[in-house]
C-alpha cells in the first residue's frame, strides 16, 4: 500500500503527458518534415508570417516602453486604489477572447465610444493593421505587467535606498538599480507576452478581421487554410509550436543565465550622478 500513491501519481503524469504531447507530435507526423517546411513558402503562410512579425514587434515595443515604468510605479508605491488598478490590468488574462474583441470594437470601432473622435482625427482603426497591434497589446500586455510588477517588487529595497541616499535621481535609481536587478524577470515577462501575442486569435479576428497580407496573422491563417489547404495549416501550426517551445525554453533558462551574469554593482561604480 505504501507504494500505491507514487504509482498513482506516475500514472497521472503519464496520462497528462500523453494527452498534451500526442496532439503536438501529430502536427509533425501527418506531413513529412521536408514537405512541411516547403509549405511555409506558400503565399498565405508567407504573408501571415510577415504580418505577425511586424505587428508583434510593434506591440512588444509598446508593451515594454509603456508597461515597464507603469509596473515599476505599481510595484514601488502604495496608494488608494492600487489593488483595484492591478486587478483591472490583469482582467484581460481571464476575459474570453471574443469579449476582448467586442470590447475593442465597442471602444475604437467606427460607431464605438471613441470612434467619432478617431474619425474626426482622420483615424479609422478597426479592420486595419493597427487594429491587430491594439488587439495584441490588449491581450498580451497583462502577461508582461504581472511579471514586471512581481520582478520590481522582489528587488532588494536596501539597494534602492542606498542609491537614493547617495543622491541618485528617481530616474537614475530606476534605470541603473531597479531595472538591472529585475532584468531576468522582465525578460521572462516579455517572452511570455510575445508568445501570447503570437498566438492571439479571437480578439484579432473580431477587431481587425482576417485580410491576407494586411491583418491575417499566423493563427488566423491556420483557420483560413483549414478547409482549403490543410497542409499549409499544418505547416503554420508546426511553426507556431516550434517558436512557442523555443520561447518557453528561453524563459526556463533565463534565471540560470542571469545568476551567472555580472552584477550591475561593480567595484568602484556608483549609482549617483
Amino acid at each position: 500500500m505504501r507504494h500505491a500513491f507514487p504509482v498513482l501519481a506516475a500514472c497521472a503524469l503519464a496520462i497528462a503527458l500523453g494527452f498534451l504531447v500526442v496532439p503536438l507530435v501529430a502536427v509533425f507526423a501527418r506531413v513529412p518534415p521536408g514537405e512541411l517546411v516547403g509549405q511555409l513558402g506558400n503565399d498565405v503562410a508567407r504573408d501571415a508570417l510577415l504580418v505577425s512579425l511586424k505587428t508583434n514587434l510593434v506591440a512588444e515595443a509598446l508593451i515594454l516602453v509603456i508597461g515597464t515604468p507603469a509596473a515599476y510605479l505599481l510595484a514601488t508605491r502604495a496608494f488608494p486604489g492600487r489593488a483595484l488598478m492591478i486587478t483591472v490590468l490583469e482582467l484581460p488574462l481571464v476575459l474570453p477572447p471574443a469579449v476582448a474583441g467586442i470590447a475593442l470594437l465597442a471602444a475604437f470601432g467606427r460607431l464605438g465610444l471613441l470612434g467619432g473622435t478617431l474619425s474626426a482625427a482622420g483615424v479609422d482603426l478597426a479592420f486595419t493593421e493597427l487594429a491587430v497591434v491594439c488587439a495584441i497589446v490588449f491581450v498580451a500586455s497583462p502577461f508582461y505587467l504581472r511579471q514586471a510588477i512581481a520582478s520590481f517588487a522582489a528587488v532588494d529595497h536596501s539597494l534602492v535606498d542606498a542609491a537614493r541616499t547617495l543622491g541618485a535621481s528617481p530616474f537614475r535609481v530606476f534605470s541603473r538599480v531597479a531595472l538591472p536587478l529585475a532584468a531576468a524577470g522582465l525578460a521572462a515577462g516579455a517572452a511570455l507576452a510575445f508568445a501570447r501575442a503570437l498566438g492571439e486569435f479571437g480578439a484579432t479576428i473580431m477587431f481587425a478581421g482576417s485580410l491576407q497580407g494586411t491583418t491575417q496573422t499566423l493563427p488566423l491563417a491556420v483557420y483560413a487554410e483549414f478547409d482549403t489547404n490543410f497542409e499549409v495549416a499544418l505547416a503554420i501550426g508546426a511553426l507556431l509550436v516550434v517558436v512557442s517551445a523555443a520561447i518557453l525554453l528561453t524563459v526556463k533558462l533565463l534565471p540560470s543565465w542571469y545568476s551567472t551574469s555580472i552584477s550591475p554593482f561593480r567595484a568602484g561604480s556608483s549609482p549617483s550622478g
